[in-house]
């Protein structure tokens, strides 16, 4: 009996403290397992106080951010990029850009980045037709080069080469440095991206005109008309059409179904133009080790919400396909002939369908795995 007003007491205490509690939060640094520190001090209470102070700050910005959201029971914490996770979100910068900037001078007195990227893979034997493509680009592009033969410096002959960005890896093809240059990260601010081969023909062509045309017609991926009265063609879908501005069908006799490539959603290899959106997926779709790129072309209308209306051909601004065997003149008569490379070609083009055949059928089987009722 003596007990009972003591356990009353005590109860009562209990209580009154867990209120004071919540109208007082007291905030708590917690202890972070981070592996070594990096700071050293060498007296114990100063370490100690100095190390308190310091994952104070550390995690300041999260118990801020939990305060400030505590009446709305939203809890926000800013998340890194991976491989980031380490780093104050402040000063993470997880996109690049291929502008050259000065040494010297203020940062924010460099010239912008330019809105647009034209990419050509290029050989010095090519430089004249290289150089006219080029200066049918305005200074609204950055201007990548890639060297598939070695030779670099030999291009400050024309005025324009400091300006541009020099890539120089031997035998390698337009796709190969795609993949290892052209990250999505790296491309970020650029609203189209040219990736062209050097032996197009250029007279009838100017990019930003081409580029007013694009944004017109919400094309997405586009490429120019070819002039077959000078050049090459493998698909009558990509010839120029007279007396019109853009087209994205074939209706005509070469197509049965207009509806299925390359009758329409469909542009070649050798000069496609990709919206920043279509080149972020259209990154993810190069394989690695399927160099040449064959087969990229019939299946880009993955990378566009609706290929029939998202991908065209542009007949106001056209070009000429040279069709210039350069890459094959790279390799070795013994060890790579041309028609080695020609067998290569069609090999990757082959293992290529393979690999996104057995993509799409993973993928639906997991779809209707996931979406099967589960048996109770």
């Amino acid at each position: 009996m003596k007990l009972a007003p003591f356990l009353m007491a005590l109860s009562a205490a209990m209580t009154f403290g867990f209120f004071i509690g919540l109208t007082f939060p007291v905030a708590i640094t917690p202890k972070l397992q981070c592996g070594t520190l990096p700071w050293r001090s060498s007296g114990a209470a100063n370490s100690r106080f100095g190390e308190t102070r310091r994952l104070g700050r550390l995690w300041a910005p999260f118990r801020n951010s939990t305060a400030s959201n505590a009446t709305s029971g939203i809890v926000k914490v800013a998340r890194n990029p991976q491989g980031a996770e380490r780093l104050p979100p402040g000063i993470v910068v997880s996109e690049s850009d291929l502008h050259l900037r000065r040494l010297w001078g203020s940062p924010t007195e460099d010239t912008a980045t330019h809105k647009y990227l034209l990419a050509l893979a290029v050989g010095y034997t090519e430089r004249v037709n290289v150089d006219a493509t080029i200066h049918k680009f305005s200074n609204n592009f950055d201007v990548v080069l890639f060297h598939y033969d070695g030779r670099t410096t030999e291009w400050d002959e024309f005025n324009w080469s400091e300006q541009a960005i020099h890539i120089s890896a031997r035998k390698q093809t337009k796709w190969w440095f795609a993949k290892r240059f052209l990250h999505p990260s790296i491309v970020a601010p650029y609203d189209y991206v040219f990736l062209w081969d050097e032996d197009l023909g250029v007279e009838n062509f100017t990019a930003e005109a081409y580029i007013n045309i694009v944004k017109k017609h919400g094309l997405g991926i586009s490429q120019p008309g070819l002039d077959v009265t000078k050049g090459k063609k493998l698909y009558h879908v990509t010839v120029k059409r007279d007396a019109s501005e853009m087209h994205k069908t074939d209706t005509g006799e070469n197509c049965s179904n207009v509806h299925r490539r390359p009758c329409s959603g469909f542009v070649e290899v050798m000069a496609p133009v990709f919206s920043r959106d279509a080149w972020k997926c259209m990154w993810h779709m190069i394989q690695n080790d399927l160099v040449h790129g064959w087969g990229l072309d019939f299946n880009f209308w993955r990378c566009v919400d609706d290929p029939e209306e998202q991908i065209g051909i542009v007949d106001a601004q056209f070009v000429v396909h040279h069709g210039v065997p350069t890459l094959r003149r790279q390799g070795k008569e013994k060890q790579g002939s041309n028609a080695k490379v020609s067998m290569r070609q069609y090999k990757e083009m082959q293992d290529f369908y393979s690999r996104i055949s057995n993509a799409d059928k993973e993928l639906a089987n997991s779809t209707t795995t996931s979406s099967s009722p589960t048996l109770s």
